[in-house]
């Protein structure tokens, strides 16, 4: 790996989903603090990616009622 090549991502299954397959988030972060999030059936596709700030906002509303 070069110097201006990026780490590759270390991805962890969202621990909201469950062991028996199905839909699930995978998501991973970096050093400069930006959350990646992607489909687990699909990683090759599109990624969102978020802040922490953002990331904490979108949960922080996802689980207020």
């Amino acid at each position: 790996m070069s110097p201006a090549e990026p780490a590759p991502l270390a991805w962890f299954k969202s621990s909201y989903s469950g062991n028996e397959g199905g839909e699930c988030l995978e998501a991973a972060t970096t050093a400069s603090d930006i959350i990646h999030i992607r489909d687990s059936k699909a990683p090759t596709r599109a990624q969102l990616t978020f802040s922490t700030t953002e990331w904490a906002a979108f949960v922080g509303f996802a689980t207020s009622d």
